[in-house]
This record gives C-alpha cells, sequence and structure tokens, in this order.
C-alpha cells in the first residue's frame, strides 16, 4: 500500500512521512507558499508555449491591458496580454477571432489561477461562431433586411416605450432609471425574456410579438447587458433578427457594451451603443421639447416686460401732462368754449329769422 505523502518546504520531492525523522513533522505550507511553488513549477517545468484557441470574453480596461479567455471545444484558458505586447500583435484581439499565440505560462497568485502572459499573437483562422455570424450576415444582407431605406425614424416625442430584456437583469434598471428621470409621464411596457442560452431566440421573438399587440407602443428598445460571444448569441439567431425587421413598430438594438456588435444591430431601426444609451435616444425629443419651451418662455418674458414698461412710460407721461395736472381750469375752459358755441348758433338762428 502506498503511503501518504506531505510536501517538504525545503525539496520539490514528495517524502514519506514514515521517512521525516525524530525532528517530527514541519510546520504546513501557508497558501502564498503553495501558490508561488505552483508558479514556479509551472513556469520552469513548462514555461514558453504556442497554443491555438478562440478568443472569448474579451476585456479592455483603461489600464490599456487586455483579458480574454482561449478556448477550444474540450477547455479553456485564461490570458492577459499587457499594454505594450498588445501594440506589437499582428492579430487584433476580438471575439470569436481565432488565434495562435506565443507566450509564458504562469499563475496569478492572488486567484491561484494559471493563465498564458501572451507576447505575441497571429491570425489562425475565424473561429466557429464567427464564421456562422458572417454567413448568416451575408444571405440576410442579400435579402435586403439591413437596407438603410427600410430604416424608420423613432417618433419625436414617444409616450408609451415597449422593452424587450430580462425582468432580472442590470440593463432593465439603467433603462428604467434614465426613461424615468428624462421623460415624467412616460408609459413603459416589459416584455421580459431570456436573454441567453438555448430558449432565448424564441423568447424574444414571443416578447416582440406581444409588443407588436400592444397597440399604443410607440417604440421599442430589444437589450441586454454585456458578456461574450456566447452570451450574445442569441441575438445572432436568424429567427431574431428577422423578427426584428419584419416589426412594424421602430426598434432601437442595445445589445451589450459599446464594442459588441450583433446581427440585430444591422436589423433594427437604430443601434445603440448601451441600453442606457438606447433610453436616452428614445427619450431625446424631451430634451429638445423642453428646451423650446424654455426659450418660448424667455420670448414671452421679455415682451411682456417690454410690454409693461411701454404702458408705464406712456401713463407717466399722461400723468405729467398739463391737462391732468390743472383739470379744473381744463375743464372750465371746454365749458367756455360751449357757451360760446351756443351764442354763435343763437346768432345765426336769429339771423335767419329775420331774413324770413
Amino acid at each position: 500500500m502506498s503511503r501518504p505523502l506531505r510536501i517538504s518546504r525545503r525539496s520539490r520531492r514528495s517524502t514519506p512521512l514514515a521517512a521525516a525523522g525524530p525532528a517530527g513533522p514541519e510546520r504546513p505550507l501557508s497558501v502564498s507558499e503553495l501558490s508561488h511553488r505552483v508558479t514556479r513549477l509551472l513556469e520552469e517545468g513548462i514555461g514558453r508555449v504556442t497554443v491555438e484557441g478562440e478568443i472569448s470574453n474579451l476585456r479592455k480596461p483603461r489600464s490599456g491591458h487586455a483579458y480574454f479567455v482561449l478556448k477550444d471545444a474540450g477547455a479553456a484558458i485564461n490570458c492577459v496580454c499587457f499594454r505594450s505586447a498588445l501594440a506589437r500583435l499582428r492579430a487584433p484581439l476580438a471575439d470569436g477571432r481565432q488565434i495562435e499565440v506565443d507566450g509564458r505560462l504562469t499563475a496569478y497568485t492572488p486567484r491561484s489561477e494559471y493563465q498564458i502572459i501572451v507576447e505575441a499573437a497571429r491570425e489562425a483562422g475565424l473561429g466557429e461562431l464567427m464564421r456562422r455570424f458572417l454567413e448568416l450576415r451575408d444571405k440576410l444582407k442579400a435579402e435586403g433586411l439591413f437596407d438603410t431605406q427600410r430604416k424608420r425614424p423613432l417618433p419625436r416625442l414617444p409616450r408609451t416605450i415597449g422593452l424587450v430584456t430580462s425582468a432580472t437583469g442590470a440593463a432593465l434598471r439603467d433603462m428604467l432609471n434614465v426613461l424615468w428621470r428624462r421623460g415624467a409621464g412616460l408609459e413603459v411596457v416589459l416584455s421580459p425574456c431570456a436573454v441567453q442560452g438555448d430558449a432565448a431566440p424564441g423568447e424574444i421573438v414571443r416578447a416582440i410579438g406581444r409588443l407588436r399587440r400592444h397597440a399604443r407602443c410607440e417604440v421599442i428598445i430589444v437589450g441586454r447587458g454585456g458578456g461574450s460571444i456566447e452570451d450574445l448569441w442569441a441575438f445572432n439567431d436568424e429567427s431574431v433578427v428577422r423578427a426584428i425587421a419584419a416589426c412594424e413598430i421602430p426598434i432601437v438594438s442595445a445589445v451589450g457594451h459599446e464594442t459588441d456588435t450583433t446581427l440585430s444591430d444591422f436589423a433594427a431601426d437604430l443601434r445603440a451603443p448601451t441600453p442606457s444609451a438606447a433610453a436616452e435616444l428614445v427619450t431625446a425629443g424631451y430634451d429638445d421639447f423642453i428646451a423650446s419651451l424654455g426659450r418660448i418662455h424667455q420670448s414671452l418674458d421679455r415682451e411682456v416686460r417690454r410690454r409693461i414698461q411701454s404702458r408705464r412710460e406712456a401713463l407717466h407721461a399722461s400723468l405729467s401732462s398739463w391737462g391732468m395736472r390743472r383739470p379744473i381750469e381744463r375743464i372750465g375752459s371746454a365749458l367756455q368754449r360751449i357757451d360760446d358755441y351756443g351764442q354763435r348758433i343763437d346768432r345765426a338762428a336769429q339771423g335767419k329769422l329775420q331774413l324770413l
């Protein structure tokens, strides 16, 4: 029977417990010590590698480094390409792209995860998902589903907006925050659906159909938050793309982050970089409307003030006139003129009588 093994701190060899000697067992390794030892084994035992696989879940934070997963049908491995090496790559990194990478196998000690530090990359051919994406894109484009003349303008001041997304996702919260902040009194109709997985395409199509039957919807946002190309694949499904193209209500596609592109983006009447941006786009008319009201208010205010000032000046001039200062004398003068006119009339009448 084989004996249990203890890992020695001073040697990479495994030593039977019985060989520990009279000095007794050594203290156990800390997690950090074990993680560093595994890292050295990877770097010294394997070291430099050349690996081919498909890029997935590509991320490029503000640091300028690139993080992604390199995968095939059976496994996946994390990769990091630091900014200095990223600028020298011959093959641009993109989800779904099949590449060969040269780099060093190591481990990220804080999480005890092994990874490849990529130093060079070459295109090895498009991944299967990207191949399917391009084939369907070309097919639907040839049918005219992506023609710009099919695109319809969004309503300027929509009162009812439909949302096709997950009822539990962050994208829904983001859109609602924008819609209710920018357009008070808007009616929002949620048609919930799964946004990833095998069942998602059918649910998205049915969710769009429910809103098409909701006669009051004036515009629809179809979308979800970011993810890998696999996470977003439901929005590349042919049935989803055709449902978007066939919808008589204008649709805004808001799938993933700004760098993500799906076939739904091409079929929709407008593509937004994020769900929040979609909510801003469909309510942009309210900003213009409020700005117009502000300009009208300022113009009316100036005109009212001008007229009040004009009337004030006319009243002041009237109050300052001689007639308003000596009203009794003015009335007496008028009465005197009336008497004078009366006497003239009497004399004229007497003259006429004498002629008769």
